[in-house]
């Protein structure tokens, strides 16, 4: 028996649900990980960390090819940035005056 369904808003909306939680695990884990590797071992963990930043951007770059992006989305990832930069000026001060 061969039958078939249409995918309604309700089945999109879920499997949207559920890639974005497949998406949020696999950042977080992967970030997890590099903390792990950095902290505990004492090991580069920039090819973990390149994924996650690479995840984003290829979200960010769908997201605005298909014009969705809002200004506060923009705003949010400026902020982001923006904070990231000041953090690593101050871990980068605090190594060098040890």
């Amino acid at each position: 028996m061969n039958e078939t369904f249409d995918r309604d808003e309700r089945t999109l909306a879920v499997e949207g649900v559920a890639y974005r939680w497949a998406y949020l695990t696999l950042s977080y884990g992967l970030l997890a990980a590099a903390a792990y590797r950095s902290f505990a071992r004492a090991d580069a963990a920039w090819d973990l960390l390149a994924l996650v930043v690479v995840g984003g951007a290829v979200h960010a770059l769908y997201q605005g090819a298909q014009r969705v992006l809002t200004r506060r989305w923009a705003v949010h990832a400026v902020a982001a940035l923006a904070l990231a930069a000041l953090v690593a000026a101050g871990t980068i001060a605090l190594r060098m005056v040890r």
